[in-house]
This record gives structure tokens, C-alpha cells and sequence, in this order.
């Protein structure tokens, strides 16, 4: 009871990192609220998602496990989250920002009358003070999230109505185990109970998955590029240089929009979030929308000819000229110096 929970996307039997990354920061916040935290599995062929969802603190792991259930369809999906959470009215429930959660969590809020932040980037435990009614809320979830084009930051509060639900975009959160030998208890649900024959009228026939042709999450390195590049052809200095240090080209909303690179490369608010090791920034002003998804690389630096863009008040070194400039300049230093 009063529990927060975390609904795991899961495919072929792996759990996704948006879900591990809640656990992560849902481990954190039941520690502060006192409370269990508590995984639900939905799907088929479940047996490997203990050891892979414990680790991360988890003391309760729900299992739905029928093989109609895999590939997610909404309405089954729906029907279990719902009737669970109306048994044991969890106090706070997440899932991540994806395609799934998206449809998921919106039909899930929408049937408890709880409501539903979107998109946080970041989530906290707190009181609220109601003045009119002279009231305090204690131990409320805030959910953060950029407003109005990212120009101000909302925290948004649920006071009365519960579960507080939240999805969260995939790597805003760290993904950190907590113990390797964490150990919580199993709850095998039978599914019929959950379950109606109508929510399987709508079936998945066949599955096309296109592999990414970036791994821009998952690298060590990035070098992106702003509207300041100039054109896609500068680009091709960044992809030079990304491949003589072995890292990935991302660039801004800008860039995207302006045709120099491609919309799977975008980050920001509205492209990917990353934490790359190092952060080559090149062209770039540094609007809020963009350094909202690039903030947590370890280091950053700047390449603009403007030596008051806003980028470089987070940037640990700046480069102060044009790209066409420095790049290439970088390109022959790092081919000569780079084993």
C-alpha cells in the first residue's frame, strides 16, 4: 500500500534503460519517502527480469506474464496497470517518455482520475503549503519539466489525487545499481483476473524494427553542431573529427531544422538526451532547449566565434572562432597525435 511503482518496457526479454534509469531515481525517492519500491513486468517469457530489475533495488517485482501480453498493445496493458494500481494504490507511479509510455500512461491516468506530468526531466520529494486553505501537503512528488518552449522550468504538483504518475525521458536519469546481490520478492499475477477477451481484439500480425544508424546515447564522445556551422556541407568537418577520436556527430534543433543533419542526431528538449564523457560543441549558442539534453557531460567544449554565447558559461574550455577555422585544425592534430 503507498508504494511507488515502476512499469519496465520490456523487448525480447530485455528491460529498457528509460526503466532501469527509473529504478535508479525510484530507489532514491522511496529511500527519502520511507516507503517499498516496487517493478511491474508486463509481457511474455519474464523469467530473466528479476535478475535484471533487483540490482537496482527493487522490493517487489509484479509479474504478468501471458504470451498475448507480448508485443505491448494498449488496451491489455492498460487493464493490468489499472486494476493493479486499484488494488494496491501505490502513492507514486512512472514510466519513461517512450512511444509505450506515452499511450500508456495517459489511459491509465485518465482511468484512475489522477492526472500525468509528461516529459519530466527531473523529480523530487517536497512539501507544498496551500495558503487559501491553510494547509501543508507533505511529501509531495514535484515533477519538473521545461514550460513553454523550455523558456521556464514548471514544478508541478498532484496534492490530492494519487497515484502521481510522470513519465520520464530516457536519459535525463542515471542508470546506477544499487546493490548486485539486492534481493526483493517475486508476485506472479494471474493474468485472467486482470484481463478481458475484448482487450485482445486488436492483434499484432507482424513487427518491423529499424535498427539505429546512430549511437549517439551510447557514445563516449559527440561532436555537435548548432545553425553556426553554416551549411551541411561544415557538417562533414564534424564527422571528420568524430571519426578520428571515435565519437558521434549530434547537432542542435536548429541545424536539424535548417536541413545540415539528420532528425535521429538532434539533441535537446525535443531530440535526445546524452552524457558523453566529452562534449565537443561546435556552432552552437546554447539555448536552453538544447543544453537542457547535453548539461551532464563530463566535459564540454566550446567552438564559437561569438565568445559571449550562452553555451560558454557551462563549457570547460572555449574555443573563441569560426568552425571552418578550428575544426580542421583539430582534425590534423588529433590524426597526428591519435594512435
Amino acid at each position: 500500500m503507498n508504494n511507488l511503482y515502476v512499469y519496465c518496457e520490456i523487448e525480447d526479454g530485455i528491460v529498457a534503460d528509460v526503466s532501469l534509469e527509473l529504478l535508479t531515481k525510484g530507489r532514491s525517492l522511496a529511500n527519502t519517502l520511507g516507503c517499498k519500491m516496487e517493478a511491474v513486468a508486463v509481457g511474455h517469457n519474464l523469467d530473466g527480469i528479476g535478475s535484471q530489475v533487483f540490482p537496482y533495488g527493487v522490493d517487489v517485482l509484479h509479474l504478468f506474464d501471458d504470451n498475448r501480453l507480448y508485443p505491448y498493445t494498449s488496451l491489455p496493458h492498460t487493464s493490468v496497470l489499472v486494476k493493479l494500481f486499484e488494488e494496491e494504490k501505490p502513492q507514486i507511479a512512472l514510466m519513461g517518455a517512450t512511444s509505450i509510455g506515452r499511450d500508456l500512461g495517459p489511459r491509465v491516468s485518465s482511468a484512475l482520475g489522477s492526472g500525468l506530468t509528461a516529459d519530466c526531466t527531473s523529480l523530487e520529494i517536497g512539501d507544498h503549503e496551500e495558503k487559501k486553505e491553510n494547509k501543508v501537503y507533505k511529501d509531495l512528488l514535484y515533477q519538473i519539466r521545461p514550460a513553454f518552449g523550455g523558456n521556464i522550468v514548471a514544478t508541478i504538483i498532484n496534492p490530492v489525487c494519487r497515484p502521481q504518475m510522470a513519465t520520464v525521458r530516457e536519459g535525463v536519469m542515471k542508470k546506477e545499481i544499487l546493490d548486485a546481490n539486492y534481493k526483493g520478492e517475486v508476485k506472479k499475477h494471474d493474468v485472467k483476473n486482470y484481463v478481458n477477451d475484448t482487450d485482445f481484439v486488436v492483434s499484432v500480425i507482424d513487427r518491423h524494427i529499424e535498427k539505429s544508424k546512430t549511437n549517439i546515447k551510447g557514445s563516449p564522445i559527440i561532436v555537435s553542431g548548432g545553425y553556426g556551422v553554416g551549411s551541411k556541407e561544415n557538417f562533414q568537418l564534424l564527422h571528420e573529427l568524430a571519426s578520428v577520436i571515435g565519437g558521434e556527430v549530434g547537432g542542435s534543433r536548429a541545424a536539424v531544422d535548417a536541413g545540415f543533419t539528420e532528425h535521429e542526431r538532434q539533441i535537446g528538449q525535443t531530440g535526445v538526451t546524452v552524457r558523453p564523457k566529452l562534449y565537443i560543441a561546435c556552432g552552437i549558442s546554447g539555448q536552453i532547449q538544447h543544453i537542457a539534453g547535453m548539461q551532464e557531460s563530463s566535459i564540454i567544449i566550446s567552438v564559437n566565434n561569438d565568445p559571449n554565447a550562452p553555451i560558454n558559461t557551462i563549457a570547460d574550455y572555449v574555443i573563441t572562432g569560426t568552425v571552418e577555422d578550428v575544426i580542421p585544425k583539430m582534425i590534423k592534430y588529433y590524426k597526428r597525435n591519435t594512435k
